[in-house]
């Protein structure tokens, strides 16, 4: 196990207990921050059959700590969100836009990673059609795994959910993973190709 391996364990084990540690409300924690959990144990699993580069394994940590800060507070309740609110004069914290806006930009990174290394596309532009069609098919998946907990939990739900008054949140959040996914691909798709070349996942 390498240095930033070890700093990259170091960093998520500190924020999960941080996180772990008197949150707002367990369930709501749970809920929010197994997907970080699950993820950190599939690139402990993976990471010596298929390691990915440097700027992902960066992308993700930044979501995990999103995710388990968010699963913390609960997103409504995000110290940062209340912040910007009164700073723009804005109606809503808005934290949980933030975690949708990551939900589109970080695996936007990693499908394209896993699809260039396994050479699925030959023309660019299908490649990045599928990776944005993938983005929204996730965030979508995530609007549906709200709606089921919000039918089993009851009124119980509404910190998972975060409306927060808006009728328009489950679309706003999709959208906010569409920007997401599509601003991922422009800004760093030249970086991550670089890495790739230095890393000797692919040739070029």
């Amino acid at each position: 196990m390498n240095r930033n391996s070890i700093l990259w364990g170091a960093v998520f084990l500190v924020v999960l207990l941080w996180s772990a540690y008197k949150p707002h409300d367990s369930t709501i924690w749970v809920l929010e921050v197994a997907p970080a959990i699950i993820g950190a144990a599939v690139l402990l699993f993976t990471r010596g059959r298929f390691p990915l580069t440097t700027l992902t394994y960066v992308l993700i940590l930044i979501h995990c700590i999103i995710l388990m800060v968010g699963g913390h507070y609960t997103y409504a309740e995000v110290p940062l969100g209340d912040w910007v609110r009164e700073a723009f004069d804005q109606s809503r914290n808005n934290y949980d836009k933030l975690g949708h806006f990551v939900q589109g930009f970080i695996p936007a990174i990693i499908a394209r990673e896993v699809v260039i290394r396994l050479n699925v596309f030959n023309f660019a532009g299908w490649r990045n059609f599928f990776i944005v069609c993938f983005c929204l098919a996730v965030a979508a998946f995530y609007e549906l795994i709200e709606w089921w907990t919000a039918v089993l939990a009851g009124e119980s739900a509404e910190a998972f959910l975060s409306l927060q008054g808006y009728v328009w949140d489950t679309q706003a959040d999709m959208w906010t993973a569409l920007v997401g996914a599509v601003l991922a691909l422009l800004l760093l798709g030249s970086w991550q190709d670089q890495q790739l070349r230095h890393a000797g996942f692919v040739s070029g």
